[in-house]
């Protein structure tokens, strides 16, 4: 069972990227997941997070209205569509899912149980 991040990159400040998550060995069904990132030097960050059963979503104050969380159960899959990208947005990015109750603090990376390798994502200006 492991997840698998793609999509990080190259982009110029004010453009998009979209990240992919896609769990293999298992569905994601039964698992909130969330997108955090980690910047050199710095604690990682809580990014986005959906809920596994009504696709509620929450945002980190920084990106709220420039990323959109989304995930589809039969591909096994959660995205992260990136856009208006800044500078201070680069850093590695992880998936992460968990199987506690969603009020256990989705933005609490000790709240995940298992994590994808992280993809680069870096923003120029």
């Amino acid at each position: 069972v492991q997840l698998q991040a793609s999509g990080g990159g190259l982009v110029q400040a004010g453009g998009s990227l979209r990240l992919s998550c896609t769990a293999s060995g298992r569905t994601i069904v039964n698992y909130h997941m969330g997108w955090f990132r980690q910047a050199p030097g710095k604690e990682r960050e809580f990014v986005a997070g959906i809920h596994r059963s009504d696709g509620s979503t929450v945002y980190g104050d920084s990106v709220k209205g420039r990323f959109t969380i989304s995930k589809s159960n039969m591909k096994s899959t959660v995205w992260l569509q990136m856009n208006s990208l800044k500078p201070e947005d680069t850093a590695v990015y992880f998936c992460a899912s968990t199987s506690r109750v969603w009020s256990a603090g989705v933005t609490n990376p000790g709240t995940y149980n298992l994590w994808g390798q992280g993809t680069l994502v870096t923003v120029s200006s």
